[in-house]
């Protein structure tokens, strides 16, 4: 059982991440309607490790005696100014999403809830990884995008990205689907 307002903000990080996925893959149909296949490639991955993050504390919420109670999942832009501006607007996102997983972890530990506050500990962790690959791709760019031989490679480089689930999800999946 969940103390009330860990369990609301729990589910609410389960809305946070399905808007996090339609973000991601907003951006990548961005980058495929303008044939950088590549970027399209990177945000496609980063969908379906949303995906995976909102399954994940789904599947916690669950499995920890809670109530899932999903709210409204609101439209993400499809319109960007280019290139730079989606990148930034990632790196926002992220840092948005990490306050998030921290807001929900002080109301963890104001109420002792050790369970919640330990499973929290790999987001975190997952955190720092999404802000620094937002950040590193920021700085590419404005080192190398400009250049639109630069930006090709950049866009090569991001095809690289493959999607390998995420480990995380395997710990709280239910043991028959």
């Amino acid at each position: 059982m969940f103390d009330s307002k860990v369990e609301k903000l729990l589910n609410e990080q389960v809305v946070a991440e399905i808007y996090s996925a339609n973000f991601y893959i907003s951006m990548s149909a961005w980058f495929r309607n303008r044939s950088l296949d590549g970027y399209a490639n990177w945000f496609y991955v980063q969908y379906k490790e949303e995906m995976d993050h909102a399954l994940i504390f789904y599947n916690f919420i669950l499995n920890a005696g809670g109530r899932v109670k999903l709210g409204v999942i609101s439209a993400p832009p499809s319109d960007f100014e280019g290139v730079g501006d989606i990148l930034t607007k990632t790196f926002e996102h992220e840092n948005l999403v990490t306050s998030l997983i921290y807001k929900i972890n002080e109301a963890a530990l104001e109420v002792k809830d050790y369970k919640t506050v330990q499973f929290l500990d790999w987001f975190i962790k997952e955190q720092v990884e999404e802000e620094d690959r937002a950040s590193t791709n920021i700085n590419r760019f404005n080192l190398f995008g400009a250049d639109l031989k630069g930006l090709h490679s950049l866009d090569e480089e991001a095809a690289a990205r493959s999607y390998v689930q995420t480990p995380q999800l395997a710990l709280y999946e239910p043991a028959v689907v």
